[in-house]
């Protein structure tokens, strides 16, 4: 059974009413759990769907859900129904933020925009969670990670590099958005705290991922005139990959005069040239280095070459699959993960992976099952006798 019994954490004392769905919006309270916040996740009827979408010990259960919510507490409402919309007005007066992910237009026909929430807790912090900025043309159209991957130019530079567009493997859009969300409330809590004074915070995936891949791709195009493409030629090169080995690969970066030299002068390549001596020059020519590296690298096994280029200081690792993450000698020894019990055994959750000297954070608990703090939670705002089980 999850808890609000405080477990610590920097957001201990602040209570969160979290009407987020799928990956964006329930990452960013997840690590709001972690930190101690009291995080009450209101689902619909049947749950929020990515309860059901991959593998987990029970029905609703998936992993992607558990990893997302742990530590939260659930209470289902259906935001139709008079009765459970006053239940949410009520936990609303108890709150500190009021984060959801469902359209403009969709949350303020339910009676839950910004100024009916702010009407009802004037110093909430309101935390919109969007596809699209609602200032824009686009502000209604459907968004998911693959889009936005697609929209912001993550697909294009990915082709540019291996000569096809393409994905990346993870939902890099909703976990950047979820981070984002996450800062851009905390701001706003930090302004409450200072001021005394409530706002409302937008959080769109497109424009959150717009700004992560131009912070290196504005490039030459930042200026006027414009003296290059967006994009950062280094790292859309197609070249650039992890090197072969005698026996499997390796992803190394001789990359800055230091370690160039000291690589240089351990390995001797018949290529090396004058021409090669600078990061300035090389940087010009980035793809054919990237070539010449990847011809030697070939000449020797991983283990060969992590041995020499750590004992160079030249940053290099071995190619790891996400199972080997779990047996990971550093981040075993530094209390990475952590085991949770739960009614359905326990749970090896990847942990708080930042750190903190006086308030560290903690996963609060397992993942809840739909409406499993229902009757506790109504109970709190003084709504009881209707059993929710």
């Amino acid at each position: 059974m999850t808890s609000k019994k405080d477990h610590g954490g920097p957001l201990t004392g602040i209570r969160v009413v979290d009407l987020t769905s799928m990956v964006f919006g329930p990452y960013c309270t997840q690590i709001m759990a972690d930190m101690g916040a009291d995080v009450i996740k209101i689902e619909p009827p049947g749950g929020d769907q990515t309860r059901y979408i991959n593998a987990g010990p029970a029905p609703g259960l998936g992993g992607v859900f558990v990893n997302v919510n742990r530590g939260k507490r659930s209470i289902m409402l259906d935001l139709h129904d008079e009765k459970d919309k006053a239940a949410l007005r009520k936990l609303i007066e108890g709150a500190d933020v009021f984060i959801h992910s469902m359209r403009g237009k969709a949350i303020a026909r339910i009676g839950f925009d910004y100024a009916a929430v702010s009407a009802i807790k004037p110093d909430i912090i309101y935390s919109n969670c969007y596809g699209y900025g609602r200032r824009g043309p686009d502000a209604d159209l459907p968004a998911y990670d693959d889009t936005i991957q697609a929209e912001c130019g993550l697909t294009h530079v990915q082709g540019l590099m291996t000569g096809d567009p393409d994905f990346v493997a993870t939902i890099m859009a909703d976990k950047v958005a979820g981070l984002t969300a996450l800062y851009a409330t905390m701001m706003a809590l930090f302004h409450r705290q200072r001021t005394g004074e409530g706002q409302e915070v937008e959080i769109a995936m497109f424009e959150t991922m717009a700004s992560f891949m131009l912070v290196e791709h504005a490039s030459g195009k930042l200026f006027n005139p414009e003296l290059g493409p967006a994009h950062y030629h280094r790292v859309v090169s197609p070249n650039r990959k992890p090197y072969k080995t005698k026996d499997g690969h390796i992803a190394a970066l001789v990359y800055n005069d230091r370690h160039w030299n000291a690589f240089i002068n351990a390995v001797k390549p018949e290529w090396n040239k004058p021409e090669y001596a600078t990061l300035e020059l090389r940087a010009k020519q980035i793809d054919r280095i990237y070539g010449l590296l990847g011809e030697t690298f070939a000449t020797r096994t991983t283990q060969e070459w992590l041995d020499l280029l750590r004992e160079l200081n030249i940053p290099a690792a071995p190619l790891r699959t996400t199972d080997e993450l779990f047996d990971n000698p550093h981040l075993n020894a530094t209390g990475f993960f952590e085991t949770v019990p739960s009614d359905y055994g326990d749970i090896r959750y990847p942990g708080v992976p930042t750190w903190f000297s006086k308030t560290p954070g903690k996963v609060a608990g397992p993942t809840p099952s739909l409406d499993e703090h229902g009757d506790e939670i109504l109970n709190e705002i003084g709504l009881t006798g209707t059993s929710r089980n």
